[in-house]
């Protein structure tokens, strides 16, 4: 195998992938990048078992041929070398590493040990945009559990109908969905599917926003394809909770307001707020939203600031940083709350044409006596 790429565009490939590859495994291979000289391109793969991943880059390529590599290593490696053009070259599970004065020589593993990625009908699958998923995936991921307690809340939920597609993610204590009109002609997978975050984020490393996919679903396995790479992920299994039972219909309090001036404010108060809880209380009344926070041994803080408000008076106690991730992927200026009692759960929306997209509940936290 031999082989030159420029440093930067190799330190892009190797860092694309590299995440993947878990700090610790009792298997030796996994802990390797598979790299691959072919044509005119380098293509570097990484597995975790449950996600599988390649990235393709164009390259000069002298001799063909692969190798599986030290991931950490080889990614430290290659950051560390200047900005010129580096020259691979190798025999069997040994290659030689050059660029300018630089030279090492790095010991591998077979290339045929690596875990082959899992065979999927990319041709009858569906085309979508990367940069459509990236925003569906980033609006709602984020809400997602991060513990083991009930593992299919783990996932983002993908609804793919014939012309519009839907993820939401929930833990139980805050639910994120959002919807985008797709315009697929009626094509689309077989069923819904519930997704690793990890394997979505994957799809920003990988391919551009204006990169055409296609997605391919079977019983356990999704995977995208794109002419930049492929990624690969085990499916979550078992039913999702219905989540439209849990999305209040009758919140009958609406307020309104200026969406960088309530998370600025929220910011100040979650300074104060408890580790534990990061409760704050929001008292609303007529054109005014009133912040209060209160921990023993710390101290307390308040704010107010002027908002547009229709319904009775209310005191509601919330997460800060729940409500703060959820301002982050408001895209309008304003904000549009909706509330029905303090023991309610309360929906977050944006103003204008996104609010027909975009929809967050939040539950609230029992306020202290």
């Amino acid at each position: 195998m031999q082989f030159s790429i420029g440093q930067s565009e190799f330190v892009d490939a190797l860092s694309a992938v590299s995440n993947i590859v878990p700090a610790r495994t009792p298997l030796p291979i996994i802990g390797n990048l598979l790299v691959t000289a072919d044509g005119d391109e380098l293509a570097v793969s990484a597995t975790d078992l449950d996600i599988s991943v390649t990235i393709r880059v164009p390259a000069s390529v002298d001799d063909p041929g692969r190798v599986t590599l030290p991931a950490r290593k080889l990614t430290d490696m290659i950051r560390a070398l200047p900005a010129s053009l580096v020259r691979v070259e190798g025999q069997n599970e040994h290659v030689t590493v050059e660029c300018e004065a630089s030279q090492f020589r790095v010991h591998g593993l077979p290339a045929e040990d690596f875990p082959s990625f899992p065979a999927l009908d990319f041709d009858s699958g569906v085309g979508v945009q990367a940069g459509l998923v990236e925003r569906l995936a980033a609006h709602t991921a984020f809400a997602a559990s991060t513990e083991d307690t009930r593992p299919i809340l783990n996932g983002v939920l993908w609804e793919m109908e014939d012309d519009r597609m839907r993820m939401v993610a929930t833990n139980g204590h805050r639910l994120a969905s959002y919807a985008v009109e797709t315009g697929n002609g009626g094509r689309r997978p077989a069923r819904d599917v519930i997704v690793p975050p990890k394997a979505l984020s994957q799809i920003g490393r990988i391919f551009a926003p204006d990169d055409e996919l296609r997605v391919a679903v079977d019983e356990k396995q999704i995977g995208f394809q794109g002419e930049r790479g492929v990624v690969f992920s085990r499916l979550i299994e078992g039913p999702y909770p219905n989540y439209e039972q849990v999305i209040p219909r009758d919140n009958d309090k609406k307020l309104v307001a200026d969406k960088e001036r309530l998370a600025a404010a929220l910011r100040r108060m979650a300074v104060m707020a408890s580790d534990q809880t990061h409760r704050v209380r929001l008292s609303l009344s007529a054109d005014t939203l009133k912040f209060h926070v209160s921990t023993p041994d710390v101290g307390e803080g308040s704010e107010q600031m002027p908002v547009s408000y229709d319904g009775s008076e209310l005191d509601i106690g919330f997460n800060a940083n729940y409500l703060l991730e959820v301002l982050r992927y408001v895209e309008s200026d304003e904000v549009e709350m909706s509330f029905k009692a303090p023991e309610r759960a309360t929906v977050l929306k944006p103003t204008g044409e996104e609010s027909e997209r975009y929809l967050c509940l939040v539950m609230p936290l029992r306020l202290q006596e």
